[in-house]
């Protein structure tokens, strides 16, 4: 005795199911696509702004035995540098982790933070969309104002809209990926292929 089903009607039934599989399948393919592709953008933008602090590390003045002062305040830049290469890294192979793009944020902020202690006359902002938005001393306490369901501008060391933008798309695309796995139906597909969701970079 035959299992499939004989009438046209469970046929038909089961073809409109494949199909909205499928292109749901295919939707968030896409969408896991699109937040693999701005990471890639991203990750080059991170790593310019690596080249740009190494580089002011390694022009630092050299005269005869650098001092304890310099190195103190070199030293902090230098560690968070070498770290945030090396998140950058293990990020770069599995970038839709969420634990691993939160602690790659967690070394970008130490990044930051090294760099303003030692450059605090040289902190310039840019929105989400590349317009500058502050070129203001950075201050302790200071709160920069963010748009809803955006992340707060982060103060580059090097002076240059092309980080924030990348980020701003990067996370644009996380929360577009993330809304619709969860979206009944497509949750069930979601399920089915076991896509988990990604994370923005703060």
């Amino acid at each position: 005795m035959s299992v499939l089903p004989e009438s046209l009607a469970s046929w038909i039934v089961i073809a409109v199911l494949l199909f909205w599989f499928v292109g749901a399948y295919n939707r968030l393919v896409r969408l896991r696509a699109a937040v693999l592709q701005s990471y890639a953008t991203l990750d080059a933008a991170l790593g310019r702004q690596l080249d740009f602090v190494q580089a002011s590390i390694s022009a630092a003045p050299q005269t005869g035995e650098p001092s304890q002062e310099l190195l103190s305040s070199i030293a902090p830049l230098q560690a968070a540098t070498t770290q945030l290469a090396t998140l950058l890294g293990a990020t770069r192979l599995h970038p839709l982790d969420a634990g691993g793009m939160a602690a790659l944020g967690t070394a970008l902020q130490v990044l930051i933070s090294a760099w303003q202690r030692q450059h605090p006359d040289a902190v310039t902002v840019f929105d989400a969309d590349g317009t500058l938005s502050r070129p203001v001393p950075a201050q302790p306490g200071a709160v920069a104002v963010a748009a809803p369901n955006t992340a707060e501008p982060i103060a580059w060391p090097e002076p240059s809209a092309a980080a924030e933008i990348a980020r701003s798309q990067f996370n644009l695309a996380v929360r577009n990926y993330n809304e619709a796995i969860v979206q009944f139906p497509a949750l069930l597909v979601a399920w089915a292929v076991r896509l988990r969701p990604a994370a923005p970079l703060r």
